[in-house]
């Protein structure tokens, strides 16, 4: 196999001979520079070293002895380091240049591509003129790495990063392992692709895969819901023209809440002695 084809892949190679400014490394057949800032260790002429080949900036397959988690076939977790909307996101794999992730491996919306600091699982591909690129990892792979939940796992809390995303939902690898669904419906917003985000596991299915929401648990929800409407009728002077009796879309125009979520932090309100009613009216209770 040539060194051509190893790119993207770890080799052992022989320090051939040593130059000024790094170290000419042969398969018997080809030679390959590894720089001096690419070497962890002095060599001499006749070591064998196992090294990492990739292309550098200025189109030379270049070795290093930095030895990334990924490599052509093998999938990693690596961290996004840059974005360009033209082109796509920059990971870094531990070597001298970062990596693309290019725009058509990116959701069709910008505004759920990673971020800095997010981390995405790939591997590298080739392309055909031998620059390294990053590939997201399928369904098929994360469920080869994934372990599976049993009913005990019901109702936890969970955290974890998002691995594909779509209208419909999010697909999400936990730390656990776990291989999860987030519905539409149990997300506040579409998280980005790479987020780590914290949900609560809603049902675990026959084949060890979760449904998790990202959705506040009814009492914690509740507990937002009361303080931003009580947050509102202070906002007014302690009186609102919204009540229990108010129309549901009334409700929704003007808090975003379903009546039920409306009256029941409007109960908890007035079960703490903040608020009480009169006619369609709320007031905030004086001491």
């Amino acid at each position: 196999m040539s060194i051509n084809e190893l790119i993207g892949q770890t080799a052992t190679l022989t320090v051939a001979r040593k130059a000024a400014f790094g170290y000419f490394l042969t398969d018997g057949n080809d030679d390959v520079l590894l720089h001096f800032n690419q070497a962890k260790q002095e060599l001499e002429e006749g070591d064998e070293v196992e090294v990492f080949l990739f292309v550098d900036s200025e189109g030379r397959v270049s070795a290093s002895t930095n030895i990334p988690e990924i490599a052509v076939g093998r999938y990693g977790w690596v961290k996004v380091t840059d974005t360009n909307p033209r082109i796509g996101v920059f990971l870094n794999i531990g070597l001298p240049k970062d990596i693309l992730l290019g725009i058509d491996d990116l959701p069709v919306h910008k505004s759920v591509w990673p971020k800095i600091g997010d981390l995405v699982y790939i591997t590298l591909k080739l392309s055909s003129n031998n620059l390294l690129y990053a590939k997201l990892a399928t369904d098929p792979i994360i469920e080869s790495i994934s372990v599976k939940a049993t009913r005990q796992h019901f109702n936890k809390n969970v955290q974890g990063h998002i691995y594909r995303t779509a209208k419909v939902g999010s697909w999400i690898y936990t730390i656990e392992g776990f291989k999860g669904f987030i519905h539409e419906s149990q997300r506040g917003q579409e998280p980005r692709l790479g987020e780590k985000v914290e949900g609560r596991i809603i049902d675990v299915k026959e084949d060890g895969t979760v449904n998790v929401s990202l959705l506040a648990r009814k009492a914690e929800s509740q507990d937002i819901d009361s303080e931003r409407i009580y947050e509102y009728l202070l906002s007014r002077n302690g009186a609102m023209p919204y009540s229990d009796k108010s129309m549901p879309e009334d409700i929704q125009e003007r808090f975003n809440l379903s009546k039920g979520a409306f009256k029941r932090a409007l109960g908890k309100l007035m079960k703490e002695g903040k608020a009480y009613q009169e006619g369609s009216w709320t007031y905030v209770k004086k001491d």
